[in-house]
């Protein structure tokens, strides 16, 4: 995935043909497609960067736990139902909207229901177990909604909301590779 986001983010560089891959809601569905591939453009370096780390960093630990066919449906069904989110959530229609962050933020979801005392730094300082990361992270996009921004806020609670049913769907039937909890 992350090779992915990175070849898209060339693409951006060297051609205008990627805004017919970028999700605006109001030609979201004359144009199906973009639920999907909007997942992998990002609007500039800092942004790629930021996800691609994020990826990393949660994408590798969930991956080993329950394999790479799971990940990679989570990852795109969290992306999706994201975007769905955004498209409910957005005041302006016409406001466009890329990036990975729904599906990481399914990725994060999965991870907070198998892994809820993983600790993590919250904003590079904090230490905190994920499970309570995710529930502010969940909260700060929650009040996000409220106020008018150039965040998807409505993309990342649409993705959490997947990876947790994951998370718990996961943990109730013990399918998680190695079978123990953290």
């Amino acid at each position: 995935m992350i090779g992915l986001c990175i070849l898209a983010f060339l693409v951006e560089a060297v051609t205008d043909e990627w805004v017919y891959f970028i999700f605006i809601p109001m030609w979201a569905l004359q144009m199906p497609w973009v639920f999907v591939t909007s997942i992998f453009f990002h609007a500039d370096i800092t942004h790629l960067l930021f996800n691609m780390f994020a990826l990393y960093i949660f994408g590798r630990y969930l991956e080993m736990r329950i394999g790479s066919r799971d990940f990679l449906v989570l990852f795109l069904v969290s992306g999706v139902v994201g975007n769905l989110g955004y498209f409910l959530t957005v005041g302006t229609k016409g406001a466009p909207a890329l990036g990975a962050s729904g599906a990481i933020y399914g990725v994060i979801g999965a991870l907070a229901i198998l892994a809820p005392l993983l600790r993590v730094l919250v904003y590079g300082f904090f230490p905190v177990p994920l499970i309570f990361a995710a529930v502010l992270w969940a909260l700060i996009d929650l009040f996000g909604l409220l106020l008018p921004s150039s965040i998807a806020h409505g993309a990342h609670l649409g993705g959490m909301l997947v990876g947790v049913a994951v998370g718990l769907y996961y943990r109730s039937s013990r399918r998680i590779l190695g079978a123990y909890y953290i």
